[in-house]
């Protein structure tokens, strides 16, 4: 009998710990997804991460029937993502909000002084002009109020049209300034 009841008080004690395990992990996580250092982290694989990107077809693998529907997707959050982080890795940039649609690329930016506004601009719409195809319009801006305004967009979608007012409202804004606005198509 006082086998059976040390094995049940092991068990007990080895579950609550088990429980408090998970607790604490379930925080942790939680803790991790509202990090915004969390996206910042390098990927675990790095030779990954250093591979070329190479592809060859031959027309007859293109026109099979599973490639017939194939369509080019851009990971607009990723691409945003590495824009902000182009950005910031030049001196006089502090913080950088980057929203990417399916035709633009809206970028606020905090800098400091000792970084000229013309100079800023540039860096921030070539920085952007490298990473999007020519098509895309791309918009900067200095002030730091339209980060927040950039950011109230971030769970929106391209299928959800409900934001153009929005975005139309911030390009207007970013245009007042005068830092104007570049598509990558155009010689600049």
């Amino acid at each position: 009998m006082k086998v059976f009841l040390s094995l049940a008080f092991a068990m007990v004690v080895i579950s609550g710990c088990g429980n408090t395990e998970n607790a604490t992990d379930e925080r942790d996580q939680i803790s991790d997804e509202l990090d915004p250092a969390q996206e910042l982290q390098s990927p675990a694989d790095q030779e990954q991460n250093n591979r070329l990107g190479y592809v060859r077809y031959t027309k007859d693998q293109l026109n099979n029937d599973g490639e017939k529907n194939h369509t080019a997707q851009i990971d607009r959050r990723e691409m945003a993502n590495m824009i902000t982080r182009i950005i910031l890795r030049n001196d006089g940039f502090d913080e950088v909000a980057t929203l990417v649609t399916d035709e633009e690329v809206l970028i606020a930016y905090q800098k400091n002084d000792e970084l000229e506004d013309k100079r800023a601009a540039d860096i921030a719409k070539r920085s952007a002009m490298s990473a999007t195809p020519r098509f895309y319009h791309v918009y900067v801006s200095d002030n730091v109020t339209l980060m927040n305004d950039i950011h109230s967009l971030h769970n929106s979608t391209s299928q959800n049209k409900n934001y153009d007012n929005t975005i139309e409202q911030i390009i207007n804004e970013m245009e007042k300034e005068g830092l104007n606005q570049t598509s990558n198509n155009n010689n600049q």
